[in-house]
């Protein structure tokens, strides 16, 4: 991305901008160090299993060697041979390939997470404008590209010269070696040069790992303007509120049934409404409303008033005032003393019965 594109992005992105940026397949992550990690892979695994892996092509090169002045060669019998050889060799380079795949798999998974964006996989048109090519091949990315080719040129030539010079006294006695001999030792020194110059660019993987997660995280920010434009859409958005909504009943509403256990009375409209009332003379100077609903949630209140033996009292003319009057939290108002105080005197009369308290 150019200067120019960058003026005024100066807020961070949100997590809509860095959800619909995944969405379309834009994530931070870094092909060298997939790279690095796929060719570190690839030479622990022929070092652990060259001797293996030598020992199944030797028995197959003998097995062509004996059997080539006996066989008699067709077209069905090429076919099998040729089905009998890619067998053989498959099972004997399993290992490797499911070993370097599931590494690869891991690296990749491990920096973006695991998602299918198909929308990434479409082709985009843009990317064949010639003027934007010509401005990507003199941005400061192909600068860094330019860059990062060349140190690991020279990492990997270093690494290969300093690896063969400690080795050279083994490479010249090699010529005296037999030939049994000589392909597993030049086997085993190629897999170690090749995990040094492996090694070494894990340097590299994690430099632009870094610097993509860099240019990834400005490619995301957003002018004060677009930060406005997306609050606005997102206030704005029907399903959003909604969905704010119906968190915030669930919650309130999962607070208020707390609350049921610790009233003193529940006085109903018997089918319609519900409010559960409290009265400590050490907290408050009137009853307060703990609770109430209508229809399904004042079912639920008088549920939860049976299951903790709370008294469940029928009086619609209150039960209607009580709803409309009072909210969630607050004292009865005076014009209710009364008549919640003559609930109140019959449910503790009705508690000192069942306790059996003169």
């Amino acid at each position: 991305m150019s200067f120019l594109n960058d003026e005024g992005r100066t807020e961070k992105p949100t997590p809509r901008r860095r959800t619909k940026a995944r969405s379309e397949g834009s994530v931070s992550k870094s092909a060298e160090l997939n790279s690095a990690a796929v060719l570190i892979a690839a030479s622990l695994l022929l070092i652990w299993f060259g001797h293996h892996l030598m020992r199944g092509l030797e028995d197959i090169t003998r097995t062509i060697f004996r059997h080539s002045g006996t066989v008699e060669f067709s077209a069905g019998t090429l076919q099998t041979y040729m089905f009998a050889g890619m067998k053989v060799l498959a099972i004997l380079l399993a290992p490797l390939m499911l070993g370097i795949l599931a590494v690869g798999v891991l690296v990749n998974v491990g920096q973006v997470g695991f998602k299918i964006t198909p929308k990434a996989a479409r082709p985009k048109f843009s990317r064949m404008n010639p003027i934007r090519g010509l401005g990507r091949l003199f941005s400061l990315r192909s600068l860094v590209e330019l860059g990062k080719n060349l140190l690991k040129l020279a990492l990997i030539g270093g690494v290969v010269y300093l690896t063969i010079s400690a080795e050279i006294e083994k490479i010249y006695s090699l010529a005296h070696l037999p030939i049994g001999a000589l392909v597993p030792m030049v086997g085993q020194m190629l897999a170690r040069v090749f995990l040094y110059a492996s090694l070494s660019l894990i340097l590299i993987g994690i430099l632009d790992y870094l610097y993509n997660r860099y240019e990834f995280e400005k490619s995301l920010k957003m002018t004060k303007e677009e930060v406005k434009e997306e609050a606005k859409q997102s206030e704005g958005d029907p399903h959003v509120k909604s969905k704010i909504r119906e968190i915030m009943i669930k919650g309130s509403l999962a607070r208020m049934m707390k609350k049921v256990p610790e009233a003193d009375v529940v006085i109903t409209n018997p089918v319609h409404l519900a409010i559960a009332l409290k009265y400590d003379r050490k907290k408050s100077s009137a009853p307060v409303v703990l609770a109430k609903g209508a229809r399904k949630v004042a079912e639920r209140i008088k549920a939860i008033a049976e299951e903790h033996n709370i008294p469940i009292v029928e009086n619609p003319p209150l039960a209607q005032a009580l709803y409309k009057a009072v909210e969630i939290g607050q004292e009865i108002p005076i014009s209710l003393y009364k008549a919640v105080a003559e609930v109140l005197a019959y449910v503790y009369r009705l508690k000192r019965k069942f306790f059996g308290v003169a």
